[in-house]
């Protein structure tokens, strides 16, 4: 008896589970392949992937720089006229310069505040628009991806990548980025007016820079690679919980319910000790922050005081200028205590940019065209970095042929479709695909000629006619209900509420297991590829309804070439020849009735299967296959 297991990875009719899974299926979790991981950006990468989505939107980016730096001059005005008074208290004026003096100050917080909440508002618009660019981007860039890097890097990564990471951006536009740019141009502005003042107060409170720099100097090369060792720690995290949750039902099976909590356990620690060992290192670095604070106001004072002695300043603009230094307080502080967000959010958006500038798969120059639909492996081995899973297999499946692959979970079935479909591609050994190599007929045209289900099979939301119709979009009605006819679907279709037209999928109609499994076989028979790999594509549906799902799948295959995995062996009774496969290799060879008479392995399996002996065995309902 075959094993169920629900571990999702991409397919191409319906969808897939990794092959990774099958390296640990029955010898436990440990024995997998560690994830090769998406790429990251370079800094230089990143920021161009971001200058070129921003090329469409330069008179909405510049209209908000205008205004930020505005909303900066206008923060000018409350220094300026408090120096002014406190020149005139010493000089002994009267009261008459106070009114208009308050009504400076209101006017210009006013206009501060609006020209504040306008430009963050334009930050935030230009912002959100390059992001959700870069967002499908990096969604377009993932399902052009070959299926075999996506098995590699396994689903946490990139779930990691479109919801925490994008999670991680999302926030910093919309409250790190609109006051970056409003500290900057205060800071920018603000010096401008120490040194408008007196140059030698503008100098003064440069005495603050050696020791923000060395702050930072401190900083910087300490906490970067801790950033972005943690974002990895939080796709490792995601990618074990993932994996827990969708084996579910194999984790329970096998009992490694104490192992996985246990590896979740194990990366949730490193996570957490990463965001500690960051949060002490900030801590550290606030304190450099307000010995520069202190020693830049220091300085000003000092200064202003010997140039008033001097009579070089009046004492208006000492305190004109202290209160800009001031003012730079919150402004810088913001810029170096943001650190911590800005690092976490540029190496959140150097993953989302790793994805979105991949290559797109090489493709031949000169694309071949299978001459049949023949399906020919030859010395195929393939390992997940351990002990292979595959040991050079050798198959040839002639055209409309249907060859079923059964044995003990971790025997490699999965992997062998997988090598056979162009998902992954074996270390040893060639696949080919009506005599050309699967390489050279390309990845974009391989979908044309094969395809895989497999037991994760998803319904999208949307009617039911449309999710049929994904396999092929340019389909009418009448082919798609065709379809469903071929594979049995079409009365319980239109017993829907809406008919084939009702919205189904999440928050819609659910659909059950043995629906779901119905949609998927309609897609195949509506894309009508020559080849068609099975991997345990109605699993799911449990046992309630297998013979009818296993007639589907018949139907749904006749006529084409066919490698079936088999989850229940009736499906391999109906095979016009079965694979037996043990710890990699063929081990056995030939027709159901071929193989109970040879009483092997294949015997074993279907004796257990159905509780008989071979005294008790009925005679097989089906024929022995003339030699091909």
């Amino acid at each position: 008896m075959t094993e169920q297991r629900t571990t999702p990875a991409p397919g191409r009719t319906g969808a897939g589970r990794t092959g990774a899974d099958e390296a640990a299926d029955g010898r436990g979790p440990d024995r997998a392949e560690d994830p090769v991981l998406l790429p990251v950006a370079s800094p230089r990468r990143t920021w161009s992937l971001l200058l070129e989505e921003l090329a469409g939107h330069h008179g909405l980016a510049a209209a908000a720089v205008v205004v930020m730096l505005l909303a900066g001059a206008a923060g000018l005005v409350a220094p300026w006229v408090l120096g002014g008074l406190v020149d005139d208290v010493r000089a002994g004026a009267g009261t008459e310069r106070l009114p208009s003096a308050v009504t400076a100050l209101v006017a210009a917080a006013l206009a501060a505040g609006v020209l504040t909440a306008v430009g963050s508002a334009l930050v935030a618009r230009v912002g959100e628009t390059v992001l959700a660019r870069v967002r499908a981007r990096v969604l377009d860039r993932a399902l052009g991806l070959p299926s075999a890097t996506l098995e590699r890097a396994g689903t946490g990564d990139l779930l990691s990548r479109t919801g925490d990471d994008v999670a991680v951006v999302t926030a910093a536009i919309s409250g790190v980025v609109p006051p970056l740019m409003s500290s900057l141009c205060i800071v920018v502005l603000t010096g401008g007016g120490l040194f408008a003042l007196d140059w030698r107060l503008g100098v003064a409170g440069l005495a603050a820079v050696p020791v923000y720099v060395l702050a930072l100097r401190w900083y910087l090369p300490r906490s970067a690679p801790l950033y972005a060792e943690q974002r990895v720690a939080t796709g490792a995290r995601t990618q074990a919980l993932s994996a827990a949750l969708h084996g579910a039902s194999t984790v329970r099976a096998y009992r490694w319910e104490e192992e996985h909590v246990a590896r979740v356990d194990q990366r949730s620690a490193v996570a957490r000790d990463l965001a500690l060992t960051v949060f002490r290192m900030y801590t550290r670095f606030g304190s450099r922050l307000n010995l520069a604070e202190f020693v830049g106001l220091a300085t000003v004072l000092v200064t202003g005081f010997f140039l008033v002695r001097a009579d070089a300043v009046t004492v208006g603009a000492v305190t004109a200028a202290a209160l800009y230094f001031h003012r730079l307080f919150n402004p810088i502080g913001f810029l170096v205590t943001q650190f911590d967000e800005f690092q976490e959010a540029g190496a959140s958006l150097a993953r989302l940019a790793g994805v979105a500038t991949m290559s797109p798969p090489p493709e031949p120059d000169s694309p071949r065209t299978p001459a049949d639909a023949s399906l020919e492996l030859t010395g195929v081995t393939h390992a997940y970095g351990g002990e292979p899973v595959l040991r050079e297999v050798t198959l040839r499946v002639a055209p409309g042929e249907r060859v079923a692959l059964v044995g003990a979970s971790g025997a490699g079935k999965t992997t062998l479709a997988s090598v056979a479909a162009g998902v992954l591609r074996p270390l040893e050994g060639t696949v080919r695909l009506g005599g050309e190599r699967l390489e050279r007929i390309g990845e974009s045209r391989l979908g044309r000629h094969v395809a895989l289900l497999s037991q994760e099979l998803h319904v999208f939301h949307g009617t039911l006619l449309d999710n049929v119709r994904l396999a092929r979009p340019d389909a009418d009605d009448d082919a798609v209900f065709a379809a469903l006819d071929r594979v049995g679907a079409l009365e319980w279709a239109r017993a829907l509420p809406d008919g084939a037209a009702t919205q189904v999928g999440e928050g819609a109609h659910p659909l059950t297991a043995a629906q779901a499994a119905h949609l998927a076989l309609a897609r195949l028979v509506l894309a009508d590829p020559p080849v068609a790999v099975l991997d345990e594509a109605t699993a799911e549906a449990g046992s309630a309804g297998a013979r009818v799902l296993e007639e589907a799948a018949e139907a749904a295959t006749r006529g084409r070439t066919t490698l079936l995995v088999a989850h229940r062996l009736t499906q391999a009774e109906r095979a016009d020849r079965i694979l037996v496969l043990d710890r990699g290799a063929v081990v056995e060879s030939g027709s159901h009735t071929e193989l109970l008479a040879a009483g092997g392995r294949y015997a074993e399996l279907w004796w257990s299967w159905t509780g008989l002996g071979p005294e008790q065995e009925e005679p097989s309902r089906h024929p022995v296959p003339a030699p091909r």
